[in-house]
């Protein structure tokens, strides 16, 4: 059994998102980021006991569009929760015992080039759209590009992004404050089958907030979306579970129907 999961927004929760989403009831929270001595990003005491529980039981696999030096920063999976396996760059790198799989880097790059536009050819049309947004546009490695945004976009907006992207082969996802670019060949979704794969495993769970995990939820036994995601303004699979709670809360509730997923398996 593999537990494939998201991070941010999903288990995961920065000041910024605390902030937007709140907490139904006071929480104890820990801090699973820092950067240069600042604590970045929090978990509840209870979720992260949950996860190191969850852990023992199946093999877990963070999935995240965060570079590897980002994903580096979170603290929580090198002191109190190791794991094999992890996704950064949407799915562009799979780390193995912290190390990135070369054979995968490469097959990506290959992709890249034949299937999508450049990154420079999508970089092009976007700062000739500068008047559209407020915002700084990012780089990822060139991989894939991303708008840190100065104030929300209106649903139309990011439509006629959509839009425009698709016809370079380029996929749109608009969370919180950034609003990602990403090339069709990159994809969270194509790296978890590959760890499942090579694993040889037999169910797949899924837990995730925004489109650029939909790649990989649909591919799952059970799909867990907090009620807050972006996924829970779509038309949703008849297969995914939304949480009835939002924020750090909705992470401990997938948590806990996860642990009784892995119950029920073993009854």
């Amino acid at each position: 059994m593999m537990f494939a999961t998201d991070l941010d927004r999903t288990i995961i929760y920065s000041r910024r998102a605390l902030k937007d989403l709140g907490t139904a009831t006071p929480v104890q929270l820990q801090a699973v980021e820092k950067l240069d001595g600042k604590d970045l990003s929090f978990m509840t005491e209870k979720a992260i006991q949950l996860l190191h529980g969850l852990s023992e039981e199946l093999l877990l696999v963070p999935v995240t569009t965060r570079t590897t030096q980002q994903y580096n920063r979170i603290s929580l999976f090198k002191e109190r929760i190791p794991v094999k396996y992890a996704v950064t760059y949407n799915g562009a790198e799979v780390l193995c015992e912290g190390k990135p799989l070369p054979d995968w880097r490469e097959d990506i790059t290959r992709r890249l080039k034949a299937e999508c536009a450049s990154h420079d050819d999508l970089k092009d049309l976007l700062q000739k759209e500068t008047n559209q947004v407020k915002g700084r546009l990012n780089s990822a490695e060139e991989l894939f590009l991303y708008y840190l945004l100065e104030e929300k976009l209106e649903a139309k907006q990011v439509q006629e992004f959509k839009r425009k992207a698709s016809a370079y082969g380029w996929r749109v996802s608009y969370q919180g404050r950034k609003l990602y670019f990403m090339p069709a060949p990159i994809s969270k979704g194509e790296a978890v089958s590959f760890i499942k794969e090579r694993e040889g495993i037999g169910t797949l769970i899924g837990a995730g907030d925004s489109l650029l995990d939909e790649d990989f939820l649909v591919k799952c036994d059970h799909s867990f979306i907090p009620s807050h995601g972006e996924l829970s303004e779509c038309n949703p699979l008849l297969t995914y579970i939304f949480t009835e709670l939002q924020g750090v809360h909705a992470g401990e509730e997938i948590l806990e129907k996860i642990r009784e997923i892995i119950f029920e398996s073993s009854r």
